[in-house]
């Protein structure tokens, strides 16, 4: 149902990507009587993925968990392109009547929170106005990428550089690389996906890397799971696979972190025999563990095909600086180029930038704990979405959207009219929510939330852990407590 231009509302449901859309299906399957809107700061539905328009742009997760639970992906292609993807959201939104309920250009700068009222007061940049939104809860699911720029490092002597120098975040329209040479710095996913996209284009390109990644060629299509599909019906063969897919990246995960050695050791392997004995086994050996870092999938060995067909190369090494014809590196090597391609990775930003005061108090997140991955310690009636950075972000973000409804539910039916994360007694040992050693983790740890070592305060990068935990575990959990307005919580 549109609520029209109405500022007050049950719920509050912030970005309409993958998350938000997520969102949506819960709160109007679980709780039709909760009246709920979309705000979203950009023009269109997708977050991420309408935001990403870099050549190749692709998941670097399967699409089978990746994919809604509730709207099967019929695609046999595990690793879908980017338009396919922000298809497949726009899609389902539209579906579910969805659409109605959003309004787009709708920008959250602060939330409030007035205890004596019980509720959120939004302040919400629409057109060059300042609005405010009243609900009596709001659901962050705005991820954690700041949308207004990426992480680009400034380097000696770029203002003499004669070439271009593009990010992949803000890709522009015009950019030709027929008959160029191309220098892309860095060596993650979004480098991995970008490189053989602009070898089948550029005269030539180079993959300049500070350390290595860990890159795993897999098939971009699944072939057991294409003839699931022919075999069964549609349901059946997308939850089969889904939970063949979720099983299988949990047990790599396991093997990882219990035996690290040799998971790198295989890794290394497979890597140094995709590159056909043109590509050094050291431009391949990354300096950590797996999974202290995300995985770089690359579909059909499409990189490694670039790299041997003498289109790309690899180069590790520190830049000194760039010249007017290209990049000089600290060992003395020049590097000609005529576009460069800074994929040095994302800054983080938690709940859209949004500023939050509980009773005129303002909130610093990185003060906060995480419960259960879902809420911040001490803030009433809010929830966030996040989700695994081991696996698909959908498993976890739709793991918090059931578990947001059954706290709307409980409120509803006891009469309560706050919930909250109370922090009582040890947490254990605390560190950032994302522990992870990638720079963007690492450059964000004074920002995000923390996490302790004990329930439920830690964040499992675990979905069968999670799943007993938000979908099966008690609400009242002595951490989680509620309480009528003006009352102490219990």
């Amino acid at each position: 149902m549109s609520h029209g231009t109405s500022t007050d509302f049950d719920v509050v449901v912030v970005g309409a990507g993958l998350s938000g859309i997520a969102a949506a299906h819960h709160l109007r399957q679980r709780c039709p009587r909760e009246r709920f809107v979309i705000l979203e700061g950009r023009g269109a539905i997708g977050g991420t993925w309408d935001l990403f328009r870099y050549p190749g742009v692709r998941s670097d997760s399967d699409m089978f968990t990746l994919g809604y639970s509730f709207r099967p992906w019929t695609s046999d292609a595990t690793i879908a392109q980017g338009p396919d993807i922000r298809r497949y959201i726009a899609d389902t939104a539209r579906a579910e009547g969805t659409l109605e309920q959003i309004r787009f250009g709708h920008r959250v700068v602060a939330a409030h929170w007035d205890s004596a009222h019980a509720r959120w007061t939004l302040e919400v940049q629409a057109e060059g106005a300042l609005l405010h939104i009243t609900c009596r809860f709001v659901f962050f699911c705005s991820g954690y990428y700041d949308y207004a720029q990426g992480h680009a490092p400034r380097w000696p002597g770029q203002e003499t550089f004669a070439g271009r120098i593009v990010h992949p975040q803000h890709w522009p329209e015009d950019l030709a690389l027929a008959g160029r040479r191309v220098v892309v710095i860095g060596s993650g996913a979004t480098a991995v996906t970008l490189l053989p996209s602009l070898a089948a284009v550029a005269a030539h390109v180079t993959l300049l890397q500070r350390s290595p990644s860990y890159i795993l060629a897999l098939p971009a299509r699944d072939g057991f799971g294409a003839l699931l599909q022919r075999l069964l019906p549609r349901r059946w063969a997308y939850g089969l696979i889904r939970w063949k897919n979720v099983l299988l990246s949990l047990a790599f995960f396991q093997l990882s972190r219990r035996r690290p050695a040799a998971v790198r050791d295989w890794l290394v392997r497979q890597a140094v025999k995709q590159g056909g004995g043109r590509v050094e086994a050291r431009h391949l050996q990354p300096r950590y563990d797996p999974w202290d870092q995300r995985l770089c999938i690359d579909p059909d060995a499409q990189m490694f095909r670039a790299l041997r067909s003498g289109r790309a190369d690899i180069v590790t090494g520190e830049i000194a600086a760039f010249t007017a014809a290209g990049l000089r590196l600290a060992s003395g090597q020049e590097l000609p180029a005529d576009i460069v391609v800074t994929a040095t990775g994302l800054e983080l930003q938690m709940l859209g930038g949004a500023r939050l005061t509980v009773d005129g108090r303002p909130v610093q997140v990185a003060d906060a704990l995480s419960y259960k991955g879902m809420m911040l310690s001490g803030v009433p009636n809010l929830a966030l979405s996040m989700g695994y950075t081991n696996a698909s972000w959908t498993l976890k973000a739709e793991l918090i959207a059931r578990q947001v409804c059954r706290i709307l539910n409980h409120l509803r039916a006891k009469g309560l009219d706050v919930c909250m994360a109370v922090r009582d007694g040890s947490a254990g040992e605390l560190r950032p929510a994302i522990d992870l050693r990638s720079g963007y983790a690492q450059r964000a740890a004074g920002e995000l939330p923390r996490q302790g070592t004990r329930k439920p305060w830690r964040i499992h990068q675990n979905y069968l852990l999670d799943l007993f935990a938000l979908k099966f575990g008690p609400l009242r959990d002595g951490a989680l407590r509620f309480g009528r307005r003006g009352e102490p919580l219990r």
